[in-house]
Parts: structure tokens; C-alpha cells; sequence
């Protein structure tokens, strides 16, 4: 059974989920703490919110690699050399490659309810279906694009009217939340993964 209490998190923009990460671990009682946060790209708000709480910022651009292969493996490295028991991409704009997913268990989180709506628009999608009821998903990412195996779900309701960005911000809420539930629970309890089956600490 896996443990998580060493994390690092991946973040490309604001870092709220990442902000809501490090409130949760300053009580011992959560059982994982940020040990370093990783970027691909510089002057972000996510690595602010790291550097104003003490934590390692570390940033792996693309750009500055010959090819994506070369930046799958730089940013393993620089991810390996934080010694996670998790990494939690949070708002990361990257897909992680081979090396990454190899080598340790990364958690993702999706703004529907997977398998419903997978990628980039997913809220956009939901709506555009005339769903009633959607939400957000915290998976294990696999090499596919939201097809990794589900560890924990939560549903946010559509409303009458509702845009993509009224209930885009409904579900960040909520996301966020259950992310830091569920990496608390994977801390504290351990999980195990049996196919596409996520048990954390002995419960489905």
C-alpha cells in the first residue's frame, strides 16, 4: 500500500489548488507536506504562493529542450531529486511523459465527471450536452488524455443559465476541496490501485 506524505506539486498558473495544498499541510495532522512545487514557465502566481511559504520552486521549460522527450526526462529528474511519494499536478498545462509516470503515482483532477467529457473542454462540453448535473474527478494520470484510474468524484449541479464560467468557478470550488480530502486520505490511510480499481485505506 502506497503512502503520500512527501508531495510535489506541478502548477502553470494561479495555484489555488496548490494554495489550498499548502494550507492543509501546515497542520501535522494532514500527513503530507509540499516539499517542492515545479513549473513550466516563470513569473506565475503558483510559484509565489510556494516561495512566500518556504517551499523549493523548481520551473523545467520546453522551450529550452531539443524535444519533448528531453523535457520528459529533465523535468523527472528535477521532480526525482525532491524524493515525492506523489506528485499532484494542479493546474499543470503539461502532459507528463514516461519518465514521469513511471517513476511515481501523479494525481490530476478534470472539471467533469470521467469518463463523461474528457479534455481540455470539459465544462464547455458538459453544457454544450445539455447536462443537469456534472462535477470534478480526481484520477491517477495514465499516458492517456483523463483515462486513468478514478480515485474520488464529486457532482456540482447546472443551473439554468449557468455559462462556462459561472460554473467553471462552482466546480474549482469543489475540486478543490476534494483534491485536498483526497490527498490527505491517500497520506494518512495509503491506497493500493487493482486495475482500474483505487481502494484508499482498505475503503473503495
Amino acid at each position: 500500500m502506497s503512502k503520500a506524505g512527501r508531495l510535489v506539486v506541478l502548477v502553470s498558473g494561479s495555484g489555488t489548488n496548490l494554495q489550498a495544498l499548502l494550507d492543509a499541510s501546515a497542520d501535522p495532522a494532514y500527513g503530507a507536506s509540499v516539499v517542492a512545487v515545479g513549473a513550466d514557465r516563470d513569473d506565475i502566481e503558483g510559484l509565489a504562493r510556494a516561495t512566500r511559504a518556504g517551499v523549493p520552486v523548481f520551473v523545467e521549460k520546453l522551450r529550452e529542450h531539443p524535444d519533448r522527450a528531453a523535457w520528459d526526462l529533465a523535468i523527472a529528474a528535477r521532480i526525482a531529486g525532491h524524493a515525492p511519494d506523489l506528485v499532484v499536478s494542479a493546474g499543470f498545462m503539461k502532459i507528463l511523459g514516461a519518465p514521469t509516470l513511471e517513476a511515481f503515482p501523479v494525481l490530476n483532477t478534470h472539471p467533469a465527471l470521467l469518463p463523461s467529457f474528457p479534455g481540455a473542454h470539459g465544462v464547455r462540453d458538459a453544457l454544450a450536452h445539455g447536462a443537469k448535473v456534472t462535477g470534478c474527478t480526481v484520477m491517477l494520470a495514465d499516458t492517456g488524455v483523463d483515462t486513468g484510474p478514478i480515485v474520488a468524484q464529486e457532482a456540482v449541479r447546472v443551473y439554468a443559465g449557468d455559462d462556462e464560467a459561472a460554473l467553471h468557478e462552482r466546480i474549482k470550488t469543489v475540486e478543490r476541496g476534494l483534491l485536498v480530502e483526497t490527498v490527505g486520505r491517500m497520506a494518512r490511510e495509503g491506497w493500493t490501485v487493482n486495475g482500474r480499481t483505487v481502494t484508499i485505506g482498505g475503503v473503495r
